[in-house]
């Protein structure tokens, strides 16, 4: 059963997932302006957790807000899933736009492009109808927004590519991409942060490690920062990746 409830900015609705989970819809598109009102709202969770919440989980459009349904309902005198929807309806007001972005939210990520690292860059290049450097120069071109994370741990999706770099996916998508590699997908780009299967044109690979358990945050990236890539020769690659931990 959807609820609709009176949003800060945009229409925002509430429903279940299972028992245990609630997704909070905000609009209808992505958009950058979905994306600030989605992180403000997972921002003001963390910052004002109600008792028996467990994870926001943040994605293009939606949050979704896990919770422990025994604590919700107080040992069973409430409601779980109406306790929480009226909670969230509540809160939705009070949570205020994110911070703007400071200079630390800025990162450069380093690519090697073509060749060995970029094997379907030719591809990219004779589908757009552009050369492989007009293709270089216009995926470096932009600031990408780091929508969301996820798919594999630390693999970010990015608002921003150009329109005229669009490219479909593989018909068949390779057994393993290696870790580091930057690919489109239809009018996406992303960085590949883990080892895995996948079926994105690959036209570039950066030597920066993107997940690691062992760090403290084991994503280098999150949702919310800006990136731009920034094009280096294999020498420069082998530096780079010669000091990454």
């Amino acid at each position: 059963m959807n609820q609709a409830c009176p949003p800060p900015a945009l229409p925002v609705q509430l429903f279940p997932l299972g028992d245990a989970a609630m997704v909070v819809q905000f609009g209808a598109g992505i958009s950058p302006a979905t994306h600030r009102a989605v992180q403000a709202f997972d921002a003001y969770l963390a910052a004002h957790p109600f008792v028996g919440l467990r994870e926001c989980v943040p994605a293009f459009t939606t949050l979704t807000v896990y919770y422990d349904p025994w604590l919700v309902s107080a040992g069973g005198r409430h409601q779980p899933y109406e306790t929480v929807a009226q909670t969230l309806r509540e809160m939705l007001p009070a949570a205020g736009p994110p911070a703007a972005a400071t200079a630390a939210d800025s990162v450069e990520i380093p690519v090697c492009y073509g060749g060995e690292f970029g094997p379907d860059l030719a591809f990219v290049a004779r589908h757009t109808g552009l050369s492989a450097a007009e293709v270089i120069a216009r995926h470096t071109a932009p600031d990408y927004l780091v929508y969301m994370v996820g798919f594999a741990p630390g693999f970010p999706y990015l608002g921003g590519l150009d329109a005229g770099l669009a490219t479909p996916r593989k018909a068949r998508p390779r057994p393993l991409v290696p870790a580091g590699a930057v690919g489109i997908a239809g009018a996406q780009t992303g960085i590949y942060s883990l080892p895995t299967p996948g079926g994105w044109q690959l036209i570039g690979r950066t030597p920066l490690q993107l997940f690691n358990p062992a760090w403290a945050g084991p994503s280098r990236l999150h949702a919310g920062q800006t990136l731009r890539f920034v094009p280096v020769s294999a020498a420069e690659y082998a530096r780079t990746q010669q000091h990454e931990p």
